[in-house]
């Protein structure tokens, strides 16, 4: 997918001058769900970028994707495939011109790039004729605003606060390092109006900005670049360009499941809309003479008009359904309404199935017998499809895990009806684990404990965001999710991950974790959907047998009891991210950022094989 730049013209087909975009690089489609969406910046050669909202984006109309149940819980009416860089698959995503702020490393300069006047399409000094540089630094909020560093009011305000700035004079800035160190004290800043220097030493403090007075100004450069959203009374913090704190997608996912994975509705997606509003204006019977009248729905005879009003009428259904669980609560989501659908089609399965349909789940051949102690279901998910939608994006701290966490930036200026998406096919298993001994094992002092210093930890960090987001809430009404329960189902994801990844011929980072916990819900799906090499060979449904089950279950445990980084790692009593692990570390449990669901948080290995002092903490220790 190619990223374009300022307008240049080309002669086409019909040899007249068409306007396009000149093409300044790549990346591949699922990249602009999870790493260069909206809102993000990309270094190209020796410039930055910001990618455009989705209103200056030009897809195409070939690259829809249909998914209804998440169609429903976003609010959209399609999805679309990130543009391709020629029609008529889109003309590539637009990207902007961002940070501003350049400097010459010659003449020192520091300024935005338009008053350096380099030549159209090279990015240098018009004095000089040296490369140019983008500033290294920007400011951002947690609500998604981005702007240049402030070098101005940080040379002035910093070094003489109580001086005021004498607009008859003319102010130019220039950057210069010492070189005397690596550290942000060798960077200095200087101004031709005689100011004290003054240096980026403290330009990453968390208040370094407030002290200076210095506010965040609302702007949205991907939506142009007078874009604000005034009123903004987050603090904005020092970044550099390229850290990975200056975008965090916030993306959403959905299994294509019965009745929406059935050929039928595959067949519909294209048409529902056309049927739906016939079905406000006239009889039905009426809409079943045109559905005969229309070839593609129709022609091959498999299914009948009336089979495909009634699927139509089933999809109205959906729409007119109360709306998923809102994210105002703390709520994760392996307990949402889309995972609870999810998890009673994966108990129950489907048999044989079309090879034209999306999704076929069987249970594992076997009486049981040979299932592992804990496990009471093995699903073999031999075909799968899932939908992954970018919904929006957060700046300085991810979006929390857990919900409830309100901020989301702006993906365009004008209202838009789709949210950019992949869609990708894959394979899986699907345990669950039996709820009689997991209810007994809940009521254990040691699990309580264990996950207790988890949820305190969160619980913390919930009502700090709350208090800088203004919420209304009281702090005793806002409480971390977390049970001995997720925190279980989520560490035993990991460590089968770890150990099929070694026997099933799929790299951990091309398996992915799906979770299905609530009071109701104990299972997990670990399962491979990529949309590169890494495709469906059957490797990982292999691994649901009853018995190999039972050997890499065993085999995880086993190495799951040692770690190359204990005692240490066994007795921490806050690691990781947020202090939110307790017994885990990159030696022994957690994994790629793109197989886990929660960014490597909420895990505990001692909820699986029992702590020094306490083995019964373990679910699995010696049968319990």
């Amino acid at each position: 997918m190619a990223l374009r730049g300022g307008r240049t013209r080309q002669t086409g087909r019909n040899g007249e001058a068409e306007a396009t975009r000149k093409p300044l690089g790549a990346v591949r489609r699922a990249q602009a769900i999870t790493t260069y969406g909206v809102g993000s910046m990309i270094a190209i050669e020796d410039q930055s970028y910001i990618v455009s909202g989705l209103d200056s984006w030009r897809v195409g109309k070939a690259d829809v994707i249909y998914e209804p149940r998440l169609q429903h819980w976003l609010r959209v009416a399609k999805f679309q495939l990130p543009p391709a860089d020629e029609p008529p698959s889109g003309d590539g995503m637009k990207v902007r011109l961002f940070p501003e702020i350049y400097s010459c490393g010659t003449c020192k300069k520091l300024q935005e790039f338009k008053r350096f006047g380099s030549p159209a399409g090279k990015s240098v000094c018009g004095a000089c004729d040296k490369p140019l540089t983008p500033s290294r630094f920007v400011i951002a909020c947690e609500n998604g605003h981005l702007d240049d560093f402030p070098y101005f009011e940080w040379v002035h305000k910093k070094s003489e606060p109580n001086r005021g700035v004498n607009e008859q004079v003319k102010h130019e800035l220039t950057l210069e390092s010492s070189g005397q160190t690596a550290s942000l004290r060798s960077v200095v800043i200087k101004c031709s109006c005689g100011v004290r220097p003054a240096s980026l030493e403290g330009a990453f403090g968390g208040g370094a900005m407030s002290a200076l007075g210095i506010k965040c100004k609302g702007r949205r450069p991907w939506l142009g670049r007078d874009a604000k959203e005034p009123g903004c009374s987050a603090t904005p913090r020092t970044l550099q360009r390229g850290a990975s704190a200056a975008w965090f997608s916030i993306s959403r996912s959905a299994l294509s499941i019965p009745p929406w994975s059935q050929a039928l509705q595959q067949r519909l997606n294209p048409y529902y809309d056309w049927l739906a509003g016939k079905l406000e204006r006239r009889p039905e019977s009426e809409i079943l003479e045109d559905i005969k009248e229309h070839p593609h729905l129709t022609d091959d005879g498999r299914f009948t008009p009336e089979e495909i009003l009634a699927a139509v009428h089933r999809r109205r259904e959906l729409e007119a359904s109360a709306l998923p669980d809102s994210d105002e609560a703390p709520m994760f989501e392996s307990a949402n309404k889309l995972r609870h659908e999810e998890y009673n089609q994966l108990c129950d399965g489907t048999g044989s199935v079309a090879r034209d349909e999306n999704f076929e789940c069987v249970q594992a051949p076997g009486d049981g017998s040979a299932l592992p102690y804990g496990i009471k279901r093995s699903m073999l998910v031999k075909r799968l499809r899932e939908v992954r939608a970018l919904e929006s994006f957060t700046r300085v701290t991810m979006s929390d895990p857990a919900g409830g966490d309100t901020r989301r930036a702006a993906m365009a200026n004008d209202a838009v009806d789709w949210l950019p998406a992949i869609e990708v096919s894959g394979e899986g298993v699907f345990l669950t684990i039996d709820e009689q001994l997991l209810r007994e094992w809940e009521q254990r002092p040691g699990p309580v404990m264990r996950a207790q210093q988890i949820w305190r930890n969160h619980t913390a960090i919930l009502r700090e965001r709350a208090e800088r987001a203004g919420s209304t809430k009281l702090p005793e009404d806002i409480k971390s999710p977390v049970t001995p329960r997720y925190v279980l189902l989520h560490t035993l994801a990991h460590v089968l991950v770890n150990e099929w990844s070694l026997d099933c011929g799929y790299p951990a980072a091309s398996l992915r974790e799906r979770l299905y916990v609530d009071q109701d819900m104990a299972g997990v799906l670990i399962y491979t959907a990529t949309s590169d090499s890494a495709g469906s060979l059957g490797g990982v449904v292999a691994q649901g047998e009853h018995r190999r089950l039972h050997e890499t279950l065993e085999s995880a445990l086993a190495r799951t009891e040692w770690c190359s980084q204990d005692p240490p790692c066994m007795e921490s009593e806050a690691s990781g991210m947020d202090s939110l692990n307790l017994a885990a570390c990159y030696a022994c449990v957690l994994l790629p950022e793109t197989s886990c669901e929660t960014n490597n948080v909420f895990l505990d290995r001692a909820m699986l094989i029992g702590a020094p002092d306490d083995p019964a903490t373990g679910f699995f220790y010696e049968g319990g």
